[in-house]
């Protein structure tokens, strides 16, 4: 049984996520892995990605990763969403009209074009570079400062219906959610391992999450 595995449904930069869970934990063992069982049997998983959800949702539902994810999910494992990884758990996507895992209810929907900031310069789509997010009170948080700078690379975002998800929200330029929990899941629209120390602090959180 490895002690952290990272879904593989071939697509994103899996490496640089093992990369940086390496940095938070050496002593654990990681393995980038597409294989069900494994994927069932490890002690943690983080489900990072990237790419269009079209191709995504067909990569993981050709792999039977739905059911893993899902089964993972219920047993009550660790399990942390990265970008790709995050927008797959809502309902459905407008990016390509594509269903998704429905693990969390709510659509996953584009940014808006025109968008402008407060000194009325033009805002591009994708979202693209350094943000601040504004985090709650999770354990996943801790030793992170509020409004810390996080890497983000995506043109679409989540709107849960349930409120009590959202854990941290980013203005762009009106506040998007950004990440999102409930009891054993952890997931967010940034890059944790292409952030830095927040980034890596929030890995570290991660690793040492018991969630009851």
């Amino acid at each position: 049984m490895v002690d952290i595995a990272v879904v593989d449904y071939g697509m994103g930069n899996l490496r640089s996520v093992q990369q940086a869970m390496h940095k938070v934990a050496p002593e654990a063992e990681i393995a980038v892995t597409g294989d069900a069982k494994v994927i069932a049997e490890a002690g943690r998983v983080v489900f990072p990605g990237q790419g269009a959800a079209p191709d995504c949702m067909r990569e993981i539902r050709s792999r039977g990763l739905d059911n893993v994810i899902a089964a993972v999910v219920s047993e009550g494992k660790p399990f942390l969403g990265i970008c790709m990884g995050l927008q797959v758990l809502f309902e459905h996507s407008e990016e390509g009209d594509t269903p998704c895992l429905g693990l969390f209810a709510g659509p996953v929907k584009r940014f808006a074009s025109g968008l402008h900031d407060v000194q009325g310069n033009k805002l591009k789509v994708p979202h693209m570079g350094w943000n601040q997010v504004h985090h709650g009170e999770h354990v996943l948080w801790n030793d992170i400062a509020q409004d810390a700078r996080f890497y983000f690379v995506h043109s679409y975002y989540v709107q849960p219906k349930d409120a009590s998800l959202v854990q941290a929200t980013t203005d762009y330029p009106q506040p998007f959610v950004c990440g999102v929990a409930r009891d054993n899941l952890f997931a967010v629209q940034f890059h944790p391992e292409k952030s830095a120390a927040a980034g890596l602090q929030l890995l570290r959180n991660f690793i040492n999450w018991n969630p009851v």
